[in-house]
């Protein structure tokens, strides 16, 4: 090792206790849900809110899986059924802690919901629209020989693969609450999109269009309630905020998701409906600057995700009893390599070629696999109950 590098290691270690105080802030999921033969994981990084989180020291005592540079993970066994404690604990270099939090892992035994024909709708933004998240569902319930599952909806691909969802680039909940027009989509920029929300409707004589769930079920699930609804908002909520303006935007998506919630639930009241914590974005600022230029950074992002994900745990944590659960996809969610990259000049001038990333937020095919595997063990824990 050079002189230089040790010279760097030392000046490293000796800050360690600054890097540990002040701009540090963990976000635990108090519940984490797994399954045999899912891999599911806690990505250090994701649940811990600091600029420098790769020199700080983690030490995870679980009793199933392994930790590794940037994650503990397991393939739970299936003799492991039950609840398992994970701690995390942040450590300095003379191994005494700075912090110490944790969660409990549900395993889910594999034949939960045997017998049962459930339903599944998926509501999201551009995430969900790229069909990968569902469709990842949707193959899981399908490979299950415990039940039998359709996803509903008015978008995906459909077809055998029995993908489908309520998915749209650039949507937010005041856009599912409020979207009207008379036509369902329109050609813009050379493409159909939708500019209607699907559960907006006018009823006939009346002024004003407004939310009606039910007319959507009576479309597109017989009337009847689904079993389950899974939520993935607030990328386009709060993507423009920063330290003025965030507090207001989370204000507002949540005024807006608990008017979303509450039409849902007046028509179908025994539905479960799964809250996805809002993921983190890309790991480097290559990828913000390939979609956005100079106009946001992958730092403001990540502390904009991260401060959804405080207020989520904050409002919506143990209210389960409601039938309303928070699922951990922000966990879950391999920022380095679930994001697409590319392969690039170095510079103008440079013969080599390096791999840079190159999407800020929406993760590639592996990324939206893992989002797709906590949607999955979050429904068989529900299962497992019923």
């Amino acid at each position: 090792m050079s002189r230089v590098l040790i010279a760097l290691l030392l000046v490293c270690l000796a800050a360690m206790p600054a890097l540990c105080e002040g701009p540090l802030r963990m976000i635990m999921p108090q519940r984490m849900y797994a399954v045999p033969g899912v891999e599911m994981s806690l990505y250090f990084d994701n649940v811990l809110l600091h600029p420098n989180s790769d020199l700080l020291i983690c030490d995870v005592d679980c009793g199933f899986g392994a930790q590794q540079d940037e994650r503990w993970f397991g393939d739970p066994p299936a003799d492991r059924l039950g609840e398992h404690t994970l701690t995390l604990r942040l450590l300095n270099p003379q191994m005494e802690p700075y912090e110490e939090v944790a969660t409990t892992i549900e395993v889910v035994d594999p034949a939960a919901g045997t017998g049962e024909s459930i339903t599944v709708l998926c509501v999201g933004d551009s995430l969900t629209a790229n069909s990968t998240i569902s469709g990842r569902v949707a193959q899981l319930l399908a490979a299950d020989e415990a039940v039998e599952a359709t996803l509903i909806g008015e978008s995906g691909p459909g077809g055998d693969s029995g993908n489908r969802h309520e998915g749209y680039g650039g949507w937010t909940f005041d856009r599912f609450i409020h979207a009207w027009e008379e036509e369902d989509y329109r050609e813009i920029s050379g493409r159909m999109r939708r500019v209607r929300s699907p559960f907006v409707f006018k009823a006939e004589g009346a002024e004003e269009p407004a939310l009606d769930f039910q007319r959507y079920l009576d479309a597109n699930n017989d009337g009847q309630a689904p079993d389950f609804i899974t939520i993935l908002l607030g990328c386009n909520d709060t993507f423009s905020g920063n330290e003025e303006t965030i507090e207001e935007k989370i204000d507002t998506m949540f005024a807006n998701a608990d008017t979303l919630i509450a039409a849902f639930r007046a028509a179908a009241p025994d539905t479960q409906i799964g809250l996805l914590t809002l993921v983190p974005p890309a790991a480097s600022q290559d990828a913000f600057g390939q979609n956005y230029g100079c106009s946001q950074t992958r730092w403001q992002y990540r502390r904009n995700q991260h401060r959804v994900v405080e207020r989520e745990y904050e409002t919506y944590a143990g209210r389960e009893e409601e039938g309303l659960f928070l699922v951990p996809a922000h966990a879950n969610l391999d920022t380095v390599w679930g994001f697409p990259r590319a392969n690039v000049p170095a510079n103008a001038y440079a013969d080599t070629k390096i791999s840079r990333m190159t999407n800020g937020v929406h993760p590639a095919t592996p990324g939206y696999r893992q989002i797709g595997d906590s949607i999955y063990c979050w429904i068989k824990s529900r299962l497992a109950t019923r």
